[in-house]
C-alpha cells in the first residue's frame, strides 16, 4: 500500500464511520423492528432532516424507476416510480459514452433497450466485444458520443413479460446522470420532500480499463450538485466491491456492494486474482470488510431465501442476521409481478406476463428482517409492505 493511499484512508476513515454509524443505526431501529416482531413492524414515516434514518423500513425502491409499466431507465419511469410513492428511485444504471458523458443504460449494449437498430446510420457499429469474460454482441455506448444517443430512443428490455410496455417504445430519449440530479432537484422542489435516488455504476473495471473510469466522473457530478455528503439523498452501489472501495475516497455518500449468486465472484476479483466468492463475501469475516468501506449490501434474494431444487423456497439464511450485526443495511433484488420472477410457491398459471402471489412472496422476504427490496411495481410493493406492517 502506497503512502498516498494510506493518507487517503486516513482522511476518510472519520467521515466513513460516521456513515456506516448512521446508516447502521437506521437498520437496527426500524430494522430490527421486524426482525423482532415478524408482520407487525412499524414503517416509520419519511423524516428529510434525518437522513438516510428517515427513510421508512422496509424502503421501496423503484428498480430503474417503475419498470414494470414503463421502459426501464427513462424519466418516465423514474417520474412514474414517484408518483406511485416509492421511497427511493433507482436513477440509474450508469455507464459512459465515448466522449466521457454518463448516462444511464441498464448495461453498456443498447440493442436490447433502445431503437439503434432501426438507424442505418449506426449499423457499422455493430459489434462483438467481451464484457466481464462474457462475448456479447451488440452496439455499446462507449462507440457513442452523447449527440448521437440522444438520437436514440428508449424500448421496452423483456417485451415477451411486458407487452404493454411497448406501448412506450420511443418515446423517451436516454437520459444523462446529469440530467437524473437535475430531475431531482426539480422534483424534490415540486413535491415538497426530498427525491432519493439509488444510482449502480456498471462494469467499473471494464470502463477504467477503457480508459473512462466510472467513479471520478461520477464523483465529479455529484459535487458539482452538491450532493456527495454523508446525508445526501444518493446511495451508490457497485457489483465490484473495488468500485465502492474507490468511492469511498472520493465521495462520503452512503455506499452498498451490490452481491449476486454465492458461486460468482465479482469481475474485479476475477481481474485481480483475488479467489473468493461471493459465498466468502457474505460469511461473517467478509461482511466485516465490506463494513469497513460500506454501508450496505444489496443481495441477491435466494442469498436471503434459497431456492430448492424446483424453484420454492427454503428457509432463510442467517444472513440479515450477520449483516446486522456488523450494521450493514439489506436491500435486496428483485421482486417483480410476472410469474416467471416469483419462486414457484407463488406462480399462477403458465402465462409469462401473468401476475402471481406477489404479496405472499412479499410477506415471507419482509418476514426475514431485510430493510428494503428492490421491485419494478412500486405501487405493489408499498401495498404489500403496508399490510405487512399492519399485519
Amino acid at each position: 500500500m502506497g503512502t498516498q493511499e494510506s493518507n487517503e484512508q486516513a482522511q476518510e476513515k472519520a467521515p466513513g464511520t460516521g456513515r456506516r454509524a448512521l446508516l447502521g443505526a437506521a437498520v437496527l431501529g426500524a430494522g430490527g423492528a421486524v426482525l423482532g416482531l415478524s408482520g407487525t413492524a412499524r414503517a416509520d414515516g419519511r423524516d428529510p432532516g434525518r437522513g438516510v434514518k428517515g427513510l421508512p423500513v422496509p424502503t421501496i425502491i423503484g428498480h430503474r424507476g417503475a419498470s414494470g409499466y414503463r421502459p426501464e431507465h427513462t424519466l418516465g419511469a423514474y417520474q412514474l416510480a414517484l408518483d406511485m410513492g416509492a421511497d427511493i428511485v433507482e436513477a440509474g444504471d450508469l455507464v459512459p459514452t465515448k466522449d466521457g458523458h454518463i448516462v444511464c443504460r441498464h448495461e453498456p449494449e443498447i440493442g436490447g433497450t433502445t431503437d439503434v437498430a432501426d438507424h442505418p446510420e449506426f449499423a457499422s457499429r455493430k459489434t462483438t466485444k467481451v464484457l466481464d469474460g462474457v462475448p456479447v454482441t451488440g452496439w455499446f455506448t462507449e462507440d457513442f458520443t452523447l449527440a448521437e444517443l440522444k438520437t436514440l430512443r428508449a424500448t421496452e428490455r423483456i417485451p415477451a413479460n411486458r407487452p404493454n410496455n411497448t406501448l412506450y417504445n420511443g418515446v423517451w430519449e436516454i437520459p444523462t446522470f446529469e440530467e437524473v440530479l437535475q430531475w431531482q432537484e426539480e422534483q424534490t422542489r415540486k413535491r415538497g420532500k426530498q427525491v432519493w435516488i439509488y444510482p449502480e455504476l456498471k462494469h467499473p473495471t471494464y470502463f477504467r480499463k477503457l480508459g473512462l473510469g466510472l467513479e471520478e466522473r461520477v464523483a465529479k457530478l455529484l459535487r458539482k450538485y452538491g450532493r456527495n455528503r454523508w446525508n445526501s439523498p444518493v446511495i451508490l452501489q457497485s457489483f465490484e466491491p473495488t468500485s465502492i472501495q474507490r468511492l469511498n475516497k472520493l465521495v462520503d455518500n452512503p455506499l452498498v456492494v451490490l452481491l449476486s449468486g454465492a458461486s460468482t465472484r465479482p469481475w474485479d476479483f476475477v481481474e485481480t486474482g483475488d479467489p473468493r466468492t461471493v459465498a466468502d463475501l457474505v460469511k461473517p469475516a467478509g461482511l466485516r470488510e465490506i463494513a469497513s468501506y460500506a454501508q450496505g449490501i444489496g443481495p441477491t434474494l435466494d442469498l436471503v431465501i434459497p431456492k430448492d431444487a424446483n424453484g420454492r423456497l427454503t428457509r432463510p439464511t442467517t444472513l440479515v442476521a450477520d449483516a446486522h450485526k456488523v450494521g450493514l443495511v439489506l436491500h435486496p433484488w428483485t421482486l417483480r409481478n410476472e410469474n416467471p420472477f416469483l419462486p414457484a410457491d407463488f406462480r399462477k398459471g403458465a402465462e409469462a406476463d401473468a401476475y402471481g402471489d406477489v404479496f405472499g412472496a412479499y410477506r415471507a422476504y419482509f418476514a426475514t428482517g431485510i430493510d428494503g427490496v428492490f421491485t419494478d411495481h412500486p405501487d405493489t410493493g408499498l401495498l404489500a409492505r403496508e399490510a405487512f406492517v399492519n399485519g
